[in-house]
């Protein structure tokens, strides 16, 4: 769990510290998770009638009634566990939160009360000046009569909600805004940028240990049991001056290898944080090496424009001689995967250790390399005399089919970065002019690290009509 003077909301129109921490906790399938979603207004953890879907804590930023504080979505509070070792993480994670919440919103559900509910309550007794009772699935006042039973466990107040129809939901949320403390929120530094980390990879390669790792804390459940993580699990965190967002995945399998509803929401989930992220440590097994699932993962990063650190985690274990890894291991680590995937040539290969920490200095100096180069605009005229150059060391074809002229190029977006070059045949541009571009942009413009995109278009007017014409600015992305 992260300190609160740490916690920061992400808003387009203000950041914040300090927020305020409301927990939602209860035994499964009470509807935490469809609340959660509701009261954030959109469909942020994955639901299920399956008991037991969410696994580690899921902590978002929310508005209730025009106030920000950060709400987290608990495991389901389990006395019979299926999974022991597992289930216990996930009840000691909840345990934890507990303790550090602000507000807790017990959510019981309408009709007989169970014994992992009474325990729930006992556990919480301590907390009882910080708690709400809520008891969901009333919809249209169906079985309220039952739901007054809940009484008798000694609650001042009870509420009856439907998260899934979203009866009385801002009732809820005048209770929990009028029950917690503002006047700690510190407002952040708009112009300060916050470097957004996707951790991808397939199942059990260390994602969480990482973002664990990355972020001192224990937000991520880790477990041997592949698949632990289910949703995305975010954090924060501050390194060299710069402030990083971290989003730890679920394990991304190939698609014939997914039976279950619940995995199938997980890896979209995992897929889509691609739209947040600006880098991607793509997490490979060291001693596994490169897959095809992970060419696949990378392919999909890199057709977005996001930068890849394809990461070697569990470095420690590689076969060492006399206690000492051999100096050439890591270079013939990283020739095998680039023989294997030339077109990801540009992207950094860093060796690290998530349980130890070793190399993740390194990570992260690289990933603020690669954001600098993400972020980096050439101007007009500076890329267009580096253009008049390039045309002369290597000019178009000359044949009368595959002759063309390039006229001017621009740089209409950074982050994801992309040219566009302006030619009078665009169809006579071939694919190995089209690779030479691209290569010769990253290493003569300083895009060493990243993916670039070149588009071909008709040529039309001059550079400085182009502005008007296509954006100059379109395409660039705030984080």
């Amino acid at each position: 769990m992260k300190n609160k003077d740490e916690l920061i909301l992400y808003d387009s129109r203000q950041r914040y510290r300090d927020l305020p921490i409301v927990a939602l906790v209860g035994r499964p399938n009470t509807g935490k998770s469809t609340l959660f979603n509701r009261l954030l207004r959109r469909r942020r953890a994955i639901t299920d009638s399956t008991p037991g879907v969410t696994r580690d804590p899921i902590e978002e930023d929310a508005f209730l009634m025009g106030k920000p504080l950060r709400l987290i979505d608990t495991g389901g509070f389990k006395l019979e566990k299926e999974n022991h070792g597992l289930d216990n993480l996930v009840t000691e994670r909840t345990l934890e939160i507990i303790e550090d919440a602000d507000l807790i919103v017990l959510l019981l559900e309408a009709g007989e009360f169970t014994a992992e509910d009474e325990e729930i309550i006992s556990l919480l007794r301590p907390k009882w000046s910080k708690l709400i009772a809520a008891v969901n699935k009333t919809e249209g006042g169906r079985r309220e009569a039952e739901a007054w039973n809940a009484l008798q466990y000694g609650f001042e107040k009870l509420l009856f909600i439907s998260a899934e129809h979203g009866d009385n939901i801002e009732k809820l949320e005048a209770v929990i805004v009028s029950r917690l403390d503002f006047s700690a929120l510190e407002p952040c530094d708009p112009e300060k940028n916050f470097i957004s980390l996707a951790l991808l990879g397939k199942p059990n390669t260390g994602k969480s240990t990482l973002s664990n790792r990355l972020t001192v804390s224990a937000a991520s459940i880790v477990s041997s049991v592949p698949g632990t993580t289910r949703d995305v699990v975010e954090g924060v965190f501050h390194y060299k001056n710069t402030n990083f967002h971290v989003l730890d995945t679920a394990g991304i399998r190939r698609k014939s290898k997914v039976k279950e509803n619940i995995e199938y929401y997980s890896v979209n989930r995992a897929i889509k944080t691609l739209d947040k992220a600006d880098i991607v440590f793509l997490i490979i097994d060291a001693q596994e090496g490169l897959t095809e699932q992970d060419k696949k993962i990378a392919a999909l990063a890199c057709a977005k424009g996001r930068g890849v650190i394809l990461t070697l985690n569990k470095w420690d274990t590689m076969p060492r001689v006399n206690n000492t890894l051999d100096k050439n291991t890591l270079t013939a680590v990283k020739d095998k995967i680039y023989f294997f995937f030339g077109q990801m040539e540009f992207a950094p290969v860093v060796p690290v250790s998530a349980l130890d920490g070793k190399g993740v200095e390194e990570l992260l100096d690289t990933a603020i390399r690669m954001y600098n180069q993400l972020c980096r605009r050439i101007e007009t005229a500076e890329l267009n005399q580096a253009l008049s150059g390039w045309l002369e060391k290597n000019p178009p074809p000359s044949g009368p089919k595959t002759h063309f002229k390039i006229k001017y190029a621009v740089q209409v977006s950074i982050n994801p970065v992309k040219f566009v070059f302006f030619v009078n045949r665009p169809e006579a541009v071939g694919k190995a002019y089209h690779t030479y571009l691209c290569n010769t942009i990253r290493k003569s413009l300083g895009y060493s690290l990243i993916p670039i995109e070149v588009e071909i278009r008709p040529s039309r007017g001059e550079p400085s009509q182009l502005r008007h014409s296509v954006g100059y600015t379109r395409g660039e992305r705030k984080n």
